[in-house]
């Protein structure tokens, strides 16, 4: 009897001719396709649904000066296409991906990614969300440099970028499947020309919980040509899959031209070449003595982060959970392929685009298929699982699967249930509220059939979809429970739900998550080990510049087209050396990517004007959230839960930490206080402590005290254009 691993996977394919002869057509557009030139097409595809309007626009020199690409030019786009008072379902909301000038190269590890950017549904303000896969390097190399879709279509459309032969369509495709894993293959196989174009062609999708949820994600796909497959990453953050469907998108499909060394058209191919090389050679070399990526993907984390009291359990009440062996790192080295080299973009030695293949579904609509499940990557298994107290592998990989094809977010899902277990395990939720659910902790099942009910859009999956902020708002307002309680341990910031760290021990990180521009998402500024672990940013000021410094040298890697893990997660062997905050910064692989960038866009770059790149973009999306109505101090505050203990059971959990806090830092004596003192206490000390480091990051940051910044800031970095300065100008007093 053959095991799970060697079960051969369930195909989608069907009559793939009978699915194409049921498109209609329904606009076309002719171009000549072209390769970059230093990394820049110098032109992107627009995309008006609801005229069905193909059409092109300019990319200026003011666009790649300030802007750069991926990010930048989403922002800067989607600030163009919409209005102050523009809400996420608007026709006018763009969703706009981009996979920067560095995007597509193969020299360097990590090189694949595209940046999305839209209007986020769950937090009204821009959000961006990096993803690998195929996608943004093969529509870039089929003559673009972004494509921006904006408007409403009628009835489910595709689009379809042939960039082999110059020809983009928009189609009606009736027949093909909403969810990804089944779209992706189904699209990728109607649309290459033969067995070797498969790998030329890439969609991106989402699915039917996209449909009914606000934390609705996006998939693209490639081509493993050693499995015969598609896989797929996640544009997870946000809702960006909400939007994509409500705009009636089913999938667009890109087909390029077969992938060539040299098709940025570099400035410099030996300069890319050599620090390519020089990473590869640390990667083989120090992999598997640091964090075996190749191997087990960010999965390794798990058993680190319970080992230093971060994991997030029962709704990041607790950091660390006995059963943890059971989804820890050596599990999942035992359960993913090993046989095959695993990454989502061509050179990418990193390879940390792990797969358990032959999971047999065990419910929903497709139970009983044997599908890959891509992951689970730490933020899953830490959010999806121990944050809801299942510890369980096989059930892992199911909430994993079926939160990828239905195009759920699988940080924003697993937060949104352990809020919703706790308030199950405080009364606020009950089967009655729940119409039957028992979202009780550690309920596989019950967690499962509420990610079911997300995707057919009934029960109580019809609000649980809609995230933690406006479940705060819903259980309150029905009177199931206290707002201040519920907004204490509801995680979420901006409306975006918490990734899966825990932050209670470092004042840093919960600078880092509420800080953001976004929402508390760990890729702009991941600060626990430097601040808690290794004690290296001990004032208000070193944690203020490790709050400039970390977020902005993370958004580099968004506007380039990026992924951040060949940065720090593999490091060159005489790394320790340097001083601790230098240590952090990586500064041979900071060099690297000055290096990668002067050799694909022939503009030389030191590490400082690396900094003042970012820093153009990160103070302009920062005016974006004000114009949207966010981005001032009262929205940079993090719910109680993130910063101290909220409940007795929390406190007493860490009681002779706390305890002893209390008389070293506070000064005072917890002798003869009961626990409810004991909290109130270390309350007042912990918040005062957060608006003091606000104080200290909107200072280094250039901003006022309501965290606007500064006029001369912006004349400085160049975006003081008209409409930026009115903006500022509202808030100035």
């Amino acid at each position: 009897m053959m095991s799970n691993n060697q079960t051969k996977h369930t195909s989608y394919t069907g009559d793939i001719s009978k699915m194409k002869s049921a498109h209609k057509i329904l606009t076309e557009y002719t171009y000549t396709p072209g390769l970059p030139d230093k990394g820049y097409n110098n032109r992107t595809l627009h995309i008006d649904l609801t005229t069905l309007k193909i059409s092109e626009k300019k990319v200026t020199q003011q666009m790649k000066d300030i802007f750069i690409g991926g990010r930048g030019f989403g922002l800067w786009y989607l600030w163009n296409a919409i209005k102050p008072t523009t809400k996420w379902n608007d026709p006018e909301n763009d969703i706009i991906i981009s996979p920067g000038p560095l995007g597509g190269n193969t020299q360097y590890p990590g090189s694949g990614k595209s940046l999305v950017v839209t209007l986020s549904p769950l937090t009204g303000i821009p959000i961006d969300s990096n993803v690998g896969g195929y996608f943004g390097p093969l529509m870039k190399f089929s003559g673009f440099d972004a494509i921006e879709i904006q408007g409403k279509a009628t009835k489910e459309v595709i689009l379809f970028i042939d960039g082999q032969k110059g020809k983009i369509t928009l189609e009606e495709a009736p027949e093909e499947g909403v969810d990804s894993h089944v779209a992706a293959e189904q699209f990728t196989h109607e649309y290459a020309e033969n067995e070797a174009d498969l790998r030329n062609v890439s969609v991106v999708a989402s699915g039917k919980g996209a449909d009914h949820a606000h934390i609705g994600c996006l998939n693209f796909s490639w081509y493993d040509v050693r499995r015969g497959c598609t896989r797929l990453k996640q544009a997870g953050r946000g809702g960006i899959g909400t939007v994509f469907r409500d705009k009636k998108v089913k999938a667009l499909v890109v087909r390029g031209p077969a992938v060539k060394g040299d098709m940025n058209r570099p400035a410099d191919i030996d300069k890319i070449a050599r620090a390519g090389i020089k990473m590869h050679r640390e990667i083989y070399d120090h992999d598997d003595k640091q964090c075996h990526m190749r191997r087990q993907g960010t999965a390794h984390l798990v058993e680190v982060m319970d080992a230093y009291d971060l994991l997030p359990v029962h709704n990041f009440q607790y950091g660390k959970h006995k059963d943890i062996n059971n989804i820890a790192s050596p599990v999942w080295d035992a359960r993913f392929n090993q046989k095959s080299v695993d990454g989502c973009w061509y050179g990418c030695s990193m390879a940390c685009s792990k797969g358990a293949d032959g999971h047999i579904v065990m419910t929903g609509p497709y139970k009983g298929h044997s599908v890959i499940v891509d992951g689970p990557e730490y933020e899953t298994a830490a959010g999806v699982g121990a944050n809801c107290g299942i510890f369980n592998r096989d059930w892992l990989l199911e909430a994993n699967f079926y939160c990828d094809t239905y195009g759920i977010d699988t940080i924003s899902f697993g937060t949104t249930t352990a809020f919703c277990m706790e308030c199950y395990q405080r009364g606020i939720l009950n089967k009655e509220r729940t119409e039957g659910l028992e979202i009780a902790f550690g309920n596989a099942e019950a967690q499962i059939e509420m990610l079911h009910q997300i995707a057919r859009g009934e029960g109580f999956g019809k609000i649980a979809g809609l995230g933690v902020r406006k479940l705060k708002k819903i259980f309150a307002d029905k009177g199931w429970g206290d707002y201040k309680f519920l907004n204490d341990i509801g995680m979420e910031v901006k409306g975006l739900e918490y990734s899966q760290y825990m932050s209670k021990e470092s004042l840093a990180q919960q600078g880092g998550y509420a800080l953001t521009n976004k929402g508390p998402q760990h890729d702009e500024a991941w600060l626990i080990f430097m601040d808690m672990v290794n004690n290296q940013i001990p004032s208000f000021e070193d944690k203020a510049e490790a709050l400039h410094y970390f977020p902005l040298f993370r958004t580099w890697f968004g506007l380039n087209g990026l992924c951040k893990l060949p940065w720090n997660d593999v490091e060159p062997a005489d790394n320790r050396h340097n001083a601790p905050m230098e240590a952090a910064k990586v500064p041979e692989h900071v060099q690297n990517y000055c290096d990668l960038f002067a050799g694909i866009t022939g503009r030389e770059l030191n590490r400082t004007q690396l900094i003042e790149m970012s820093e153009k973009v990160y103070n302009f999306q920062r005016v974006f959230n004000i114009r949207m109505g966010k981005g001032l101090r009262e929205h940079d505050v993090p719910p109680y839960r993130s910063v101290g203990p909220v409940t007795k059971e929390e406190y007493e959990s860490r009681a002779e930490l706390y305890d002893k806090q209390m008389k070293e830092l506070i000064g005072v004596d917890p002798k003869g206080k009961n626990t409810d003192e004991k909290i109130a206490i270390t309350r007042k000390y912990r918040e005062d402590r957060y608006q003091k480091l606000i104080d200290a990051v909107y200072k280094r940051r250039g901003w006022t005290d309501n965290g606007v910044p500064k006029i001369d800031l912006l004349k400085k970095l160049g975006i003081d254009f008209p409409e930026v300065l009115e903006v500022v100008n509202s808030q100035i007093k």
